[in-house]
């Protein structure tokens, strides 16, 4: 059993401390918007904020020597400056673009895929990401982490939302009705087209492996992703 501190109590937030209750844990903290808070008797953390709120959350747990997971996107341009703070505090931390276990398959998919097409001819990549109205960023996070997928294999020099530039990766971002996420990777050619997708079917698969996560980082110190969970 963990007490768990939740950094951001909106959808994401509420389902992970169902599920984390679920599976024998106590919600100990919960922090809404960009509440101040203090840690205390915490075994970690799982963040699901927004992007303004994502730096000064994983560092306060940092500072504080409490592991923190963290799922929040949009915040990435900091990541680097997270992960030298994590190690000069002999901290834990793990982000994940993507929890669910289907999505980290999906993404060692995606890499396979890019292998084998970046030696055939006649064929462009491009990628949609569909989610509901209320997702506040956009591409989204998993989609960029399957861009760089693609462009770990590919000519591909980046990825641009909603245009047709040469050597990037199209992203089709739609926000439609409570979509939880969907995401597909598309290879055409003028006579064919090779498609993957992934479709969640709710929240839960998300914040389960967050919650998996957590369990996993809680007694650790490093830098982690979801492929040291999955060992994948």
């Amino acid at each position: 059993m963990m007490n768990i501190a939740l950094l951001g109590y909106g959808r994401m937030g509420q389902t992970i401390e169902k599920i984390a209750e679920d599976r024998g844990h106590k919600i100990v903290l919960k922090v809404d918007k960009n509440d101040g808070f203090t840690l205390e008797n915490i075994d970690v953390a799982i963040d699901f904020s927004i992007p303004e709120a994502a730096v000064h959350n994983i560092s306060t747990c940092l500072k504080n020597n409490v592991p923190v997971v963290s799922g929040t996107t949009g915040w990435l341009e900091h990541y680097e400056e997270m992960t030298m703070l994590c190690k000069e505090n002999d901290g834990a931390f793990l982000y994940a673009s993507n929890f669910s276990v289907g999505v980290n398959i999906f993404f060692e998919l995606n890499k396979q895929l890019a292998k084998i097409m970046q030696n055939v001819a006649g064929y462009n990549v491009s990628m949609e990401e569909i989610h509901h109205i209320h997702k506040l960023d956009a591409p989204s996070g998993t989609a960029i982490t399957l861009a760089e997928g693609i462009m770990e294999h590919s000519k591909k020099t980046g990825w641009v939302l909603d245009q047709e530039v040469e050597d990037k990766i199209k992203i089709n971002a739609v926000r439609e009705g409570e979509i939880p996420g969907t995401h597909s990777i598309t290879y055409k050619s003028e006579v064919d087209k090779i498609k993957i997708e992934h479709k969640a079917h709710s929240r839960k698969g998300f914040a389960l492996g967050a919650v998996l996560a957590a369990e996993w980082l809680h007694d650790k110190t490093g830098v982690y992703s979801m492929k040291d969970v999955l060992g994948l």
